[in-house]
């Protein structure tokens, strides 16, 4: 204890606090793609059938969703590093309860806990921008928005080998021990600075924004089993549309409110979410086509007949890319704005979906296709915090982060449903079962480069700002620079 508080006292440097919060954001996604090579096997693990085992991916979503602007606004009004710890604890208890359970109902409780810990990112964005000297902000901000899809690349393959040689429970108890190390990290290097808003909680939007949510994303996940034209999923989509129409009604008039729609609807914070949705869609593209064409059998004519694990090792180089392009990102958008980092980007993204049609038939060509469109999201992605905080006042930073992350989670469930449709619908038949034809990847690839595309025009609609310029260095920041 006494060396806690002797840890805790001492002053920060900054390069650990970035990569405390970087790696607490790699793992916060690594969540994300924990079950990936479980799915297969879910139903017989957890002794259920196939549409109820798909719960154990949809909580997670579907709880990251709602807990990322609420994290968000809970760190601005009562401090950020005490939501974060509060935000690795939820993973931590939620791994541990997966860890212990062969069972659907207490998988989908720990699934869920662990997606109510995605309000990490924009919480580390946040404490960023109060604690860190300014030639070091540009660069941590890249690193901490990239992180999230660093985490996705790097836990496919890790979740493989660990599924393929070891039992299932050891993947969320190494998850629930990775969330215990950055959570002491969190309190022994990272400063904790003063909420930065002042008002109350706005309980009333929290409830409305997450009801609207979960009626708009449950029949996006869900839609496929349900069928598009059910009355579940038309219903769902109705009532989603009607409660975010009385949300914003009450956001108007509440004088604390969740989300400051007023702040919201600038055209440089509008503009950046829009775009954020089409490149969360084009990411997630690549993540669902790519393991799918090295896995398939050989024999199909296309697919490169890769194991679980191996395919996962493929894609080791596209985080790595993604991480290695994150500073450039940052260095471009100081020099010319973040607008022009935004754009290049996506125009990068498109540039990989189309090189993908002509190297699809051979391992390398998975690998470079796949680094390449995940440097183009490295570049978009560091981006994308600098043009919100450029717009928003410092107290509304971490909400408004919050939404911004959640626009990319609209995007990339967007992604799985319509690349799932696709690929569920554009199928041969292959040793008596349906698979995939090469045409639905190269549908896939068509649909994500042109979503890239889109992005790249909505972000030259985005009026030109300014790079961020950061407040006053406040107490927590002299201790940061001076041990840099």
């Amino acid at each position: 204890m006494e060396l806690l508080v002797t840890l805790a006292a001492a002053p920060p440097r900054a390069g650990a606090v970035v990569g405390v919060l970087a790696g607490a954001g790699i793992t916060v996604s690594l969540m994300q793609t924990l079950v990936i090579p479980l799915i297969p096997d879910l139903p017989a693990l957890l002794h259920t059938g196939t549409a109820n085992a798909s719960w154990a991916i949809t909580s997670t979503l579907l709880a990251a969703a709602v807990a990322t602007p609420v994290a968000g606004r809970l760190g601005d009004l009562f401090g950020k590093r005490h939501v974060l710890v509060a935000s690795t604890l939820l993973l931590v208890v939620g791994s541990v309860l997966c860890a212990l359970t062969s069972s659907l109902g207490p998988m989908v409780v720990g699934r869920t806990l662990q997606g109510m810990g995605a309000g990490v990112i924009p919480l580390g964005i946040s404490i960023m921008r109060d604690v860190l000297p300014p030639e070091r902000l540009g660069g941590a901000i890249a690193l901490m928005s990239s992180s999230l899809g660093v985490g996705g690349a790097f836990g496919l393959p890790l979740s493989a080998v660990i599924a393929q040689h070891a039992d299932w429970h050891v993947l969320f108890w190494a998850s629930a021990g990775l969330g215990l190390v950055v959570t002491v990290l969190l309190l022994t290097v990272v400063p904790a600075p003063r909420p930065s808003a002042a008002g109350r909680f706005d309980a009333v939007g929290a409830v409305g924004l997450g009801a609207a949510l979960v009626c708009l994303l449950l029949p996006v996940s869900k839609g496929g089993d349900w069928g598009w034209a059910s009355g579940t999923t038309l219903g769902l989509f109705g009532a989603a549309v009607v409660l975010l129409l009385v949300w914003g009604w009450w956001e108007l008039r509440s004088r604390s409110p969740l989300v400051d729609l007023r702040t919201t609807a600038r055209p440089q914070v509008l503009l950046t979410n829009l775009a954020s949705v089409v490149v969360g869609f084009a990411m997630y593209a690549s993540s669902l086509v790519a393991p799918q064409l090295l896995e398939l059998p050989k024999a199909t004519g296309y697919g490169l007949g890769q194991s679980l694990t191996s395919a996962g090792l493929w894609l080791v180089p596209s985080g790595l890319a993604m991480m290695a392009v994150s500073p450039l990102g940052a260095r471009l958008s100081a020099a010319y704005g973040p607008k022009v980092s935004l754009c290049a980007g996506s125009v990068v993204i498109c540039a990989g979906y189309l090189v993908a049609l002509p190297l699809m038939g051979w391992t390398w060509g998975v690998l470079v296709f796949s680094a390449v469109t995940s440097a183009g999201i490295g570049l978009a992605y560091a981006a994308m915090p600098s043009l919100i905080m450029g717009a928003v006042p410092v107290a509304d930073t971490a909400a408004a982060n919050g939404l911004n992350t959640l626009m990319r989670s609209i995007g990339t469930s967007s992604s799985s449903a319509v690349i799932g449709v696709v690929t569920a619908h554009m199928t041969r038949t292959f040793g008596g079962q349906p698979v995939p034809s090469e045409g639905a990847f190269h549908t896939a690839f068509v649909i994500a480069g042109g979503a890239a595309l889109v992005a790249a025009l909505v972000t030259l609609a985005i009026p030109a700002g300014r790079p961020v310029r950061p407040k006053a260095p406040s107490p927590s920041t002299e201790q940061a620079q001076a041990g840099a």
